[in-house]
């Protein structure tokens, strides 16, 4: 059986072209049959278009809160009824409403290795800290900042000349590996999330 992604996307969306590129081997186990965005005029929505996918936009803006932009962004992914939902370069964090329909199931990158480094600038933290190793993480989504269990991480090192925006580019090859491998192996062996470990396998 096929796994269903729904993926989430604020941005380029070199996230969604790899996963997008991967789902198009039917060994891989796994279809992106819809994109959301918070945000209108993007890269990653003309991504979706060129490959078919249904897409929708679900700006916090047009709510009079954010409770009530994540009940709407809940609703629009039930839609499509995911087995998995992948914030892939989504620049809000998922609230209560949504995590009580999706907890479990949503999973997200993170430009360190948790738990190391949270927040937006882990690549520019790391530089600071003179750490030799650093990485990506991935991990299901939960309600603190990059505190989810881990399902998956790939080390990157850090070179002595390295500049923030160097390092970064070179963890984000490294995450969008990564990513793909590991949501094909999910969609393709199950998981389980039992406290902090994600098993494979049913």
């Amino acid at each position: 059986m096929t796994a269903r992604l729904v993926v989430l996307v604020s941005g380029s969306g070199t996230n969604l072209q790899a996963l997008l590129d991967a789902c198009a081997d039917p060994a891989y186990g796994a279809q992106v049959v819809a994109v959301g965005a918070d945000r209108d005029g993007i890269l990653a929505l003309e991504r979706a278009e060129q490959s078919g996918v249904p897409s929708f936009v679900t700006r916090v803006k047009d709510f009079t809160d954010r409770e009530r932009w994540d009940e709407a962004l809940a609703d629009k992914v039930a839609a499509f009824e995911p087995d998995l939902v992948v914030s892939a370069g989504f620049m809000k964090l998922l609230g209560p409403a949504f995590l009580a329909r999706f907890g479990g199931r949503t999973i997200n990158t993170h430009p360190a290795l948790s738990p190391s480094f949270p927040g937006i600038s882990g690549p520019a933290d790391a530089l600071e800290y003179g750490v030799k190793v650093t990485g990506c993480t991935l991990f299901v989504v939960d309600e603190g900042v990059d505190t989810g269990a881990i399902v998956a991480q790939t080390a990157v090192p850090v070179e002595p000349d390295d500049t923030v925006d160097v390092l970064h580019e070179r963890i984000k090859v490294a995450e969008r590996a990564m990513l793909v491998d590991t949501v094909g192996r999910m969609s393709r062996e199950g998981f389980t999330v039992d406290g902090r470990r994600v098993r494979f396998g049913g």
